[in-house]
């Protein structure tokens, strides 16, 4: 099975998909002021991002659903599916889980990540079929309304994530 690593997404490429989806995500927590972090999977030959969520009270009585996973019961965060989007390598940033000589709360949220991503290993095939079981219902229509309402255009993102990277290089 495919390991699944954290990065950064670039803010430059999130606000270019933005233009034609308002559905991806803004990438830095406002409240927080630090970098949008997500799990970096494949959906066929395409790279995706998925953005996690830090943990809330509101994840612990959430459930699972086809676009939304808790992350250990809810008690690390979740993955919102619905939000993920194409990446090529030129738009992500590995995430370094091994940095020395951080603040407090830097060293609290690294402990927080590397609690997730350990989780996310040990349950990538949930990942992994959550993310393909939502990208086919959805460009398939098969999808209720209201949770297509809330998903990102997974198609016309991969058209424009070429786009992006084409003109930038």
């Amino acid at each position: 099975m495919e390991e699944l690593k954290l990065v950064i997404i670039d803010k430059n490429y999130c606000d270019y998909l933005r233009k034609y989806d308002n559905k991806v995500p803004y990438n830095f927590d406002k409240k927080q002021n630090r970098p949008f972090v997500g799990v970096l999977f494949n959906i066929g030959k395409i790279k995706y991002f998925a953005p996690l969520a830090s943990p809330k009270p509101k994840h612990l009585k959430m459930h699972n659903t086809v676009d939304f996973l808790k992350i250990d019961r809810g008690i690390l965060g979740a993955i919102n599916f619905n939000n993920m989007i194409p990446v090529l390598n030129d738009n992500i940033t590995l995430l370094n889980l091994e940095a020395k000589y951080l603040s407090e709360p830097e060293a609290e949220y690294q402990l927080l990540l590397q609690k997730q991503i350990r989780w996310l290993n040990r349950h990538n095939y949930q990942v992994l079929n959550r993310s393909k079981h939502l990208y086919n219902m959805y460009n398939n229509n098969h999808l209720d309304k209201n949770i297509a309402k809330r998903c990102c255009n997974f198609k016309l993102l991969e058209e424009k994530c070429i786009e992006y990277n084409t003109v930038k290089n």
